[in-house]
């Protein structure tokens, strides 16, 4: 079987079109507002606050977490999405080869001893903004500080909860410029991997 392939990406870098397309590719369910969606239902929050809680997070909401934390028998709602969306992947990945985009997976997936390949994509800022405006449109938010909020969010939500460097690449079996290389380039490297993967088990 094809391994499970987490994909963790940089705000605007095309990770999530490069994991539908690498799932297409090798005709395996892809997932990711699947996980939001199953996510509320577990936690009953709104999707909008998981989408916003579950993926992001801030220093104070960090801070206001751990101190929590002193009273064993509380948890925050960014704490329960966490473990809402913590069960969702575990029970996904249980059926088999599929691709799950972010919410940390590539951790919740080790720490569970179940082997996955780990991509993150990343790309240089212009291409970033580029993708982003073509995806989402002008805000009132300048697109450099939109790119880069985002991308501290999921620094600082990935390390509260894993205790790793989002990003560092021992963390991760495969790290790609989708910039340099492209979508299709990136989707050709990561379907191949998957494919020797399963030819030597």
């Amino acid at each position: 079987m094809y391994p499970i392939i987490t994909i963790s990406r940089e705000f605007g870098s095309g990770g999530h079109s490069i994991g539908q397309a690498v799932a297409k590719e090798l005709g395996i369910p892809f997932y990711d507002s699947v996980i939001v969606e199953e996510a509320a239902k577990k936690s009953g929050y709104s999707t909008d606050t998981v989408v916003e809680d579950g993926e992001y997070t801030t220093l104070s909401q960090t801070w206001f977490s751990s101190n929590a934390a002193y009273n064993v028998n509380y948890l925050s709602p960014q704490d329960k999405i966490f473990e809402a969306q913590r069960n969702v992947i575990l029970d996904l990945a249980e059926k088999g080869p599929c691709v799950i985009v972010g919410r940390c997976a590539d951790y919740i997936l080790d720490t569970a001893n179940i082997p996955a390949l780990n991509v993150f994509i990343h790309a240089n800022m212009e291409y970033r903004k580029a993708h982003v405006l073509e995806r989402y449109g002008k805000t009132n938010v300048p697109i450099e500080k939109r790119l880069r909020k985002k991308d501290k969010g999921r620094k600082t939500y990935y390390r509260y909860y894993t205790d790793r460097e989002w990003g560092q690449s021992n963390y991760y079996h495969i790290s790609l410029d989708a910039s340099y290389l492209g979508e299709l380039t990136c989707v050709d490297i990561i379907t191949s991997a998957a494919r020797r993967k399963n030819e030597n088990k």
